[in-house]
């Protein structure tokens, strides 16, 4: 990695992170305390949240079965899993929450992870994409993808066009099935290179991380497009959790460690205030039929410029396929 572009995505990448440190403190310091929004019960229907053993995806799980679904946690630790299980069964009262182990870094395990879902025979109407790693080592996935790109972003692209067919059986023209994708204020800042994605010429875990974010956005944005051209009753939207309180950090330097450590009650969202995005997206009637959003504090946003280039929208998804190993779908989304 050369030693000048190195620090370029650091800062880039840390100066979106302050400007959305500032934006939540002056919306925590100006509005008063909102009450929680009302929803809607969700009994019969079936939720997969990825990455909801901890963080935002546990709080995101609490809630939907909170509300009545049937939600099932894809992660790759079956301990803390069963453990997430046990404790959102006790404090919900619900006993529709399960663990099935799929990891994202593995396009083997999402495939197994996948056809042990099919088995139980139920639909499918909420996907929420929420698992992820932030600013790693430089280190490979098992099928030899850089982590950021093949977790954060590659891992989703496979897990949700394998589930397509069940979210087009379960979503009706009164409600549609809907899939949520979290992504990060970092794709603002992010660059896809197209050329290499995999990071190979010059390694940066702040520029993959950002990276992985904004192929998300365009990943959504394209998948949209294609459900709408195909009359499919399915939804897909991007959500931005903002700067949350989550184990995400271990990877950062030791000053922002001590500095999160010191602020964080002040300045960073706890990982319910980070799902509410998430959870919002997934069963407010307001988003009933809505798709192709960046939404940010439940409400719609714009995203970066660069992310409603269809064209790259376009190379992104046909150069995923290939990646993972399956046809080109644009053609067949419906």
């Amino acid at each position: 990695m050369s030693l000048l572009s190195a620090p370029v995505p650091l800062l880039r990448v840390y100066w979106i992170g302050l400007l959305v440190i500032l934006h939540q403190l002056r919306h925590r310091l100006l509005s008063r305390c909102p009450a929680a929004p009302v929803f809607p019960t969700q009994n019969g229907k079936v939720a997969i949240v990825t990455g909801g053993a901890k963080g935002i995806g546990y709080q995101t799980v609490k809630h939907l079965a909170r509300l009545g679904m049937h939600v099932i946690i894809a992660g790759n630790s079956e301990s803390e899993g069963q453990e997430a299980v046990r404790k959102i069964q006790e404090e919900t009262s619900s006993g529709k929450v399960e663990f099935l182990y799929c990891d994202l870094a593995s396009m083997k395990s999402i495939r197994q992870f996948v056809q042990r879902f099919r088995a139980k025979n139920c639909p499918l109407h909420v996907l929420v994409n929420n698992a992820g790693v932030m600013l790693v080592p430089e280190r490979k996935t098992e099928d030899g993808f850089e982590e950021h790109f093949g977790l954060n972003y590659l891992g989703h692209f496979l897990l949700t066009n394998l589930l397509l067919d069940k979210l087009r059986q379960s979503g009706t023209h009164s409600h549609n099935a809907r899939i949520i994708t979290v992504s990060s204020a970092t794709h603002y800042v992010g660059k896809l290179h197209l050329s290499d994605l995999q990071s190979r010429c010059s390694y940066s875990p702040h520029g993959a991380y950002a990276q992985s974010k904004l192929a998300l956005v365009l990943f959504t944005y394209q998948l949209q497009h294609l459900l709408t051209a195909n009359e499919s009753h399915v939804t897909a939207n991007v959500v931005d959790p903002g700067v949350v309180n989550t184990e995400l950090y271990k990877h950062v330097f030791w000053v922002v460690k001590v500095a999160k450590w010191m602020t964080a009650w002040l300045f960073f969202k706890t990982p319910e205030e980070g799902a509410s995005t998430t959870i919002y997206a997934a069963v407010s009637p307001e988003m009933e039929g809505v798709g192709g959003c960046y939404l940010y504090n439940e409400e719609r946003t714009k995203s970066a410029d660069i992310a409603y280039d269809e064209e790259l929208q376009r190379r992104l998804w046909t150069e995923s396929c290939k990646m993972v190993g399956i046809s080109d779908k644009s053609s067949r989304v419906s």
